[in-house]
């Protein structure tokens, strides 16, 4: 019996699928950002990670607060 292909969530889908955390990839593509940028937000302390067993992660929420507030600053709405 053939089970019909589920496409597999997009990063940027990953924001609303209940997920609560992304690799680090993801996070960049979910930002549209490249991984190098992200990494460079991270150590600047732009955008917060989270360390679990060796791995970071990027909490969901705190993506989408990151957003929020970077469209405050540049006057667009939310």
């Amino acid at each position: 019996m053939n089970t019909p292909h589920l496409p597999a969530a997009t990063p940027a889908a990953a924001l609303t699928d209940g997920r609560l955390a992304l690799r680090p990839r993801d996070a960049a593509r979910a930002l549209s950002v490249s991984e190098r940028w992200l990494w460079q937000a991270t150590k600047d302390g732009l955008i917060p990670s989270i360390r679990l067993r060796g791995l970071t992660l990027y909490s969901v929420e705190a993506l989408k607060s990151f957003l929020a507030e970077q469209a405050k600053l540049s006057g667009e709405p939310e």
